[in-house]
């Protein structure tokens, strides 16, 4: 896990710059042995180690736009690849995205291909699709919550309302609102809603627009829209 000797984690020079000091910190150290642990104990952990931080590898610092903060990896085989909410293209969409999708098409029209659920292409448009955590064992939900990942993406957040103008951060369900509380919404526009999952999206995530409220801001402060086509 640490930056200078982990030969399948890279991430993105800017990103490097900016969070380098992390990765030497205690909490990161010990983070790196508990998933070194893990694996020692032949545990499948998700995503693979090339995609833990494929997030910022796919919207570099200079080119982020828009952050979507999630919770922690898909749990299933074949999910999760390190952006929050997607799965690889040949993965049938989970029923949070799905929810995801029907949004999209009522707010914008747009019709996702079926069984389509890869948002690779929001993130290279300056999505950031970063969950709170960023790593999970198999079949095993929030497993890996404690270990000190929050910590981490807390400074990722830091890092881009201090650093960051006029970024929109979208805060879906109670966790991704406690993570960005301290966004400054005087320099940010936030859009926070209840989570897409099944339990939840009937209280106010379907109807609440975000597409279009990203849109209409990129359009105001003469940045150019996100294509959410897929």
């Amino acid at each position: 896990m640490d930056l200078k000797d982990a030969k399948d984690v890279k991430i993105e020079e800017r990103w490097k710059e900016v969070l380098e000091e992390e990765f030497n910190k205690d909490y990161m150290l010990k983070l790196k042995d508990f998933l070194k642990r893990e694996l020692e104990e032949q545990k499948v952990i998700y995503p693979h180690g090339r995609d833990i931080f494929s997030a910022f590898n796919f919207t570099p610092f200079d080119k982020v736009r828009v952050v979507i903060i999630g919770q922690d990896p898909y749990h299933g085989p074949g999910q999760a690849h390190g952006l929050c909410f997607s799965v690889r293209p040949e993965v049938p969409p989970p029923p949070s995205l799905l929810n995801i999708f029907k949004e999209l098409q009522s707010d914008l029209g747009i019709v996702v291909p079926d069984k389509y659920g890869s948002l690779v292409e929001w993130a290279k448009q300056g999505v950031l699709l970063l969950n709170a955590v960023l790593t999970v064992e198999k079949n095993k939900p929030l497993s890996h919550n404690g270990q000190g990942w929050e910590i981490f993406t807390d400074r990722v957040v830091e890092i881009l309302n201090e650093e960051k103008q006029n970024l929109v951060f979208v805060l879906w369900g109670s966790p991704a609102q406690k993570k960005g509380a301290k966004v400054d919404e005087k320099k940010h526009f936030v859009i926070k809603a209840p989570h897409p999952s099944p339990l939840s999206a009937y209280r106010g995530f379907f109807g609440h627009r975000p597409f279009s409220k990203i849109n209409d801001h990129l359009r105001k402060i003469g940045n150019e829209e996100i294509n959410w086509q897929l």
